[in-house]
């Protein structure tokens, strides 16, 4: 995490890297839909999340860096995934868990596939041209106000 809040410090200032195209719609667990290009020259740190994992408790570290960061630009999306079994059944049980135990409000998507061949365009497009695919839960990807993914 710590590294993360170092590398979040070095792009806020405004530092531009060449454009990665990586348009995709993520369905919002709110309603309605997210879109990483929403956030076009703002720093993105997507995390692929489970409630259930006994790494959760970086809920709090991800909304403790939101909250420090967001009215520099940065963007935290959370992107809750079952896809290593350890995810709660509905959204709505992961909405309600995230709200209540960790006071979250950053943006976040439904449960969805982050690995494997059902995996999400955005996530697919990362292991195609990055090489990059989450092993477990709470993998990140910083995507720099560029559009460049600057770190995994």
């Amino acid at each position: 995490m710590f590294r993360i809040t170092v590398l979040c410090g070095f792009l806020l200032p405004g530092e531009h890297v060449r454009a990665l195209e990586l348009d995709a719609k993520f369905d919002s667990i709110d309603g309605g839909t997210l879109s990483l290009s929403d956030w076009n020259g703002q720093p993105v740190l997507v995390v692929s999340t489970a409630s259930q994992c006994a790494f959760n408790r970086q809920y709090q570290g991800l909304r403790d860096l939101y909250d420090r960061y967001r009215n520099l630009g940065l963007v935290v999306a959370a992107v809750p995934s079952d896809d290593f079994k350890q995810e709660l059944i509905t959204n709505d049980e992961v909405r309600d868990f995230c709200e209540l135990q960790y006071r979250t409000d950053f943006p976040m998507s439904v449960i969805t596939h982050v690995t494997g061949p059902d995996a999400h365009p955005f996530f697919r497009s990362l292991k195609e041209e990055e090489g990059f695919a989450p092993r477990w839960n709470f993998n990140k990807v910083l995507i720099g106000p560029g559009g460049t993914v600057v770190e995994t």
